[in-house]
């Protein structure tokens, strides 16, 4: 296995490593985002995070988890001068933790339904689910092909528009969870 590459940490205990890494307000969300949303080049993340995070800060972020190794930066093939940044095997391996953190979020925050029933089908879906889920992860960014119709994402993005469209929120079909 190939270590990330991140600085030495203050110890080597692998939660502060881990949390040196991913603890501060925004490096999950951006991981989220590019998870769940789709969201791929750098404009995208910018304009559909629902927390409204600061360009110098998107930018910074993206650049810490591509040196980390957790996103590849990648030539847009349609445009020279856009990129797009795809989840590496690193990033994927995330995905059980994440859940986790939805899941946990979902059952004591004041979260909302349409916010969380991802998180919540995700950890109700137990291994199977998360296993199919970090397999059409890598289809899409390892693999570089579309994403799959009826896949998982498809699953947690029609959950999400019952909920929308039985709560008349209006919130976007590829806000993530």
């Amino acid at each position: 296995m190939v270590e990330l590459g991140v600085p030495e940490g203050r110890s080597g205990c692998p939660i502060n490593m881990t949390m040196e890494l991913l603890g501060d307000r925004w490096s999950l969300i951006v991981l989220r985002d590019v998870m769940f949303g789709g969201w791929t080049r750098f404009r995208e993340l910018l304009n559909n995070s629902l927390e409204g995070i600061a360009s110098n800060v998107l930018a910074s972020r993206l650049s810490k988890l591509t040196d980390a190794g957790l996103l590849e930066r990648r030539p847009h093939p349609d445009h020279k001068q856009k990129v797009d940044y795809t989840l590496t095997e690193a990033a994927i391996e995330l995905v059980p933790v994440i859940i986790e953190l939805g899941a946990w979020g979902a059952r004591w925050l004041p979260t909302t339904p349409e916010l969380s029933i991802r998180a919540e089908l995700l950890a109700g879906g137990g291994p199977q689910m998360r296993d199919r889920f970090m397999e059409e992860l890598r289809t899409i960014h390892i693999g570089r092909q579309p994403r799959p119709d009826g896949g998982v994402l498809a699953e947690l993005d029609e959950a999400y528009e019952r909920l929308v469209a039985a709560s008349g929120s209006g919130r976007s079909s590829a806000t993530p969870s």
